[in-house]
């Protein structure tokens, strides 16, 4: 395991980090064993920074990941979780979160703790009610190491909120197809010209740019290589290229994924990718810009959806159809996946969909999310949709 420095406190941590958002499942629920398992393992491997937050897998995320630091795990990581930002109303509500994540988490202080997921209003909104007052506070009583912010606004907010308060860090969402995209590279490197340290979200856009089948068209992109690698090793290396970059963040859920990762993180070297590398990775930004039709990455902070829709799997539908151009193909894992046959639940397709704009004041990556679905269902539900939805309940044995 690779290390680097984080400039204000000189904490080496390991540069790959356990992000606890998209946990193993098992009838509903986080798979309890594997989960544990599976994070002590990556611990075991050099990984240091296990990152959480009150509203991951609907609350259940933070009570896991204190079991899972049980039994001597807790002192040998930096352990991150996040202040639900939307939720507060008072100065009052942030120690009354903080206090309750310190019980779920069974610690008595949080190493890296996060006011989460701010934009310019939530800012204003915390800002009005004492956040850099509870921060103080927080930190002088003990119960926060170090604070920091999660960011998913516009540039101009994220320079304001850096120079609001004396951070020892933030996180980003930053891979290859997000340069320009919220914070971007001119706030990794506004915030790293202050010796803010940067811990990376998204690494793999939610998995798409890990997918081991890419595109066709990608795929011949990444065959031009001198040196072949996996598409999640692309994405990952281009990441850590960054020397500014302190902690990239892994949702890591499969075994494999995790021994993968694992093994990447022993060699990505800062500015190790020679520019023809970099070239070609561009190339493929370039390509997939062609082929992708929405930005998701599948965190599902839009839902529920009062009407159902299962946002995030209309949106891999309708990405696949394009991505890969094999339209029966798409259509098929579309009826599959959100009409609820599968597994006997209700349907959440796209069509569903009443333009209410509820989920539009959740999504991090401010996709105008009914106009796509509108766009979707046009594509994937169409006039035959009826009896291709009759056929798979036949095949599958549903009345």
């Amino acid at each position: 395991m690779l290390y680097r420095t984080m400039p204000k406190n000189g904490d080496k941590l390991s540069i790959l980090g356990f992000g606890c958002m998209r946990l193993p499942m098992a009838n509903g629920d986080i798979d309890e064993e594997r989960a544990i398992t599976q994070i002590r393992y990556a611990i075991d491997h050099g990984v240091n920074y296990v990152d959480t937050a009150w509203p991951y897998h609907n609350g259940a995320s933070e009570p896991l990941l204190g079991k899972a630091l049980q039994d001597g795990y807790r002192e040998r990581v930096k352990l991150a979780t996040k202040l639900p930002s939307w939720l507060i109303k008072s100065r009052e509500d942030m120690d009354t979160f903080l206090n309750a994540q310190l019980e779920r988490l069974q610690t008595d202080h949080i190493d890296y703790y996060l006011v989460h997921a701010l934009d310019g209003r939530l800012w204003d909104n915390v800002t009005s009610h004492g956040i850099q007052d509870f921060l103080d506070q927080a930190q002088r009583d003990g119960r926060i190491i170090n604070p920091g912010f999660s960011f998913h606004g516009v540039l101009d907010d994220f320079k304001r909120i850096i120079d609001a308060y004396p951070w020892t860090f933030c996180q980003i969402q930053y891979n290859f197809m997000d340069q320009q995209f919220q914070a971007g590279t001119e706030g990794l490197k506004y915030a790293a010209a202050k010796d803010i340290g940067i811990i990376i979200m998204e690494p793999l856009r939610g998995g798409t740019l890990a997918l081991p089948s890419p595109p066709p068209a990608v795929a011949a992109l990444w065959k031009e290589a001198a040196t072949q690698r996996s598409p999640a090793e692309w994405a990952l290396r281009w990441v850590w290229n960054h020397p500014e970059v302190s902690v990239v963040l892994s949702g890591m859920n499969e075994e494999d994924h995790i021994e993968q990762n694992l093994n990447i993180a022993k060699e990505a070297h800062a500015n190790s990718l020679s520019q023809e590398e970099l070239d070609l990775v561009d190339r493929v930004r370039d390509m997939y810009n062609k082929v992708m039709k929405v930005g998701c990455t599948g965190c599902g902070y839009c839902l529920p959806c009062p009407m159902g829709v299962k946002i995030p799997t209309c949106f891999d539908c309708y990405n696949r159809l394009h991505m890969f151009g094999k339209t029966e193909e798409a259509r098929l894992f579309y009826i599959v996946f959100t009409s609820g046959v599968a597994r006997g639940e209700e349907p959440g397709m796209a069509s569903q969909c009443i333009a209410c704009g509820e989920c539009l004041e959740k999504c991090p990556q401010h996709i105008a999310i009914p106009d796509i679905l509108e766009k979707a269902a046009a594509e994937l539900e169409g006039p035959e949709f009826a009896e291709q939805l009759e056929a798979v309940k036949k095949r599958m044995g549903v009345a």
